[in-house]
This record gives structure tokens, sequence and C-alpha cells, in this order.
């Protein structure tokens, strides 16, 4: 995946150009703003959400836009309208408002469950042991417009790369753990890794990694972007 949050709609269609299909964003405002420019590459994102994951040549084609920050319930009829995608669930009711603008629209919307592996404060994400967690588990099988397809995290920064094994390597453990109890959800996709990471994350069993230092330079503060 390739993250695209702070870059304009021409980045995402340059890269769209050399070969990149899956885009990440960060939120709802900014992306909206892009949206209209990206129309044409993104007519049949909806029917290639349906390929399979481990597809390991994918064909070149319409890209698809995934918002990968935390997102509010209030937002969610917007977010439902604007992606293909939600890897940033994190309640139940998030989960529930996600459903009903999907049905509304007549959407199928894949999501990701973001649980939180890290102490930093500023990391959102489910608790995986938390009351919260067993319940969404429990609920999303009856959420008919919502597409479960696995689990996302982001490792904590700037720790020995020990810590950031062990986080990668928590997700792994929580995903075989869940995927025993709850057989009817499908818990596939493995999000994790960035710039700085990703390459561990691969060997611990990450199926998609999100990229957007590396591929796209090191991103200007926002003051800098505002002028």
């Amino acid at each position: 995946m390739a993250v695209s949050k702070t870059y304009p709609a021409a980045t995402l269609a340059e890269a769209a150009a050399l070969g990149l299909t899956l885009f990440g964003e960060n939120r709802v405002q900014e992306f909206a703003a892009k949206a209209p420019e990206l129309v044409a590459l993104r007519q049949e994102a909806h029917a290639e959400e349906n390929q399979p994951e481990a597809a390991v040549n994918p064909p070149l084609g319409p890209i698809r836009v995934h918002l990968i920050g935390h997102l509010q319930s209030n937002k969610a009829v917007r977010a439902v309208e604007l992606f293909d995608a939600v890897d940033s669930v994190d309640s139940v009711r998030l989960a529930e408002r996600l459903n009903e603008a999907a049905g509304k629209l007549g959407k199928q919307l894949p999501v990701l469950i973001e649980v939180k592996l890290s102490p930093e404060e500023t990391k959102a994400g489910l608790d995986p042991e938390s009351a919260e967690a067993a319940q969404l588990l429990e609920r999303l099988p009856d959420l008919a417009n919502l597409d479960l397809r696995g689990l996302m995290t982001i490792a904590p920064f700037g720790v020995p790369e020990a810590e950031t094994r062990a986080c990668f390597r928590s997700l792994r453990d929580w995903r075989e753990r869940w995927a025993a109890a709850h057989p009817r959800l499908t818990l596939d996709v493995l999000s994790m890794g960035m710039s700085g990471d990703f390459q561990l994350a691969i060997e611990e069993g990450a199926t998609r990694i999100r990229v957007g230092t590396a591929l796209f330079g090191v991103r200007q503060p926002l003051a800098a972007r505002q002028g």
C-alpha cells in the first residue's frame, strides 16, 4: 500500500501510472479534496476489491483507496462514500455506523480491525484484551454490509528491533487466536509495517505493508505545505 497522505492527486496519478494500485489516506477531509480528480482512475475500484488479497501479480488497473487513519463515528457516512475500504475500525459503534452507511449505499465495505499493541498514547486502536474487542468480534458476523478482511497495527517508533518484532508477532498471534475462536470471521490480512520497519513486518508475517516516505520522500511539515 502506497501511503499518499499529504500528497496531491497528481502524485497518486503518477504513482498509478507506474503500476501502484493500492493507496492509503489518513483523513476523510483531506481525501475528499483529492477524490474528484481521481474519478477516472477509480471507476472499477470496487470490482477490483473482490480480487484475492494474495494475488502475486495483480493486474495494472483502477486504483483503490483505503482509509488508514483514525475515524470518528460521526464521519462514518462520508468515509463510506469516499473510500474503497476502512482499515481502522476500533469500536462497535464505528462498525455499526459503517455498516448502516454501507447498507444505504448498497455497498459491501471491506474493513480491518485496528489493534493497539503499543503503549504510546497517540496510537489508536483496540486493546485486544478489552471487553470492546470481544464485543466487536462477536458483533461483526451480523453486520452484513461489512466484509472483515483482517487486522492492522502500528509498531512503536524509535524502539529496539526486538520490540518492533514483538509487536508484529503479537498481531499475528492475536489473529491466530481470534480466527480459532471466531470461525465465522475472515482474518487473512495482516497490515503492519511502514517505511522504517516493513522488512521486519514481512519477516513476521505481514501480508500488507504501508509505505509512504520510502516511495514519496519525506513529507513537509503542515505549516510549510500551507505556505
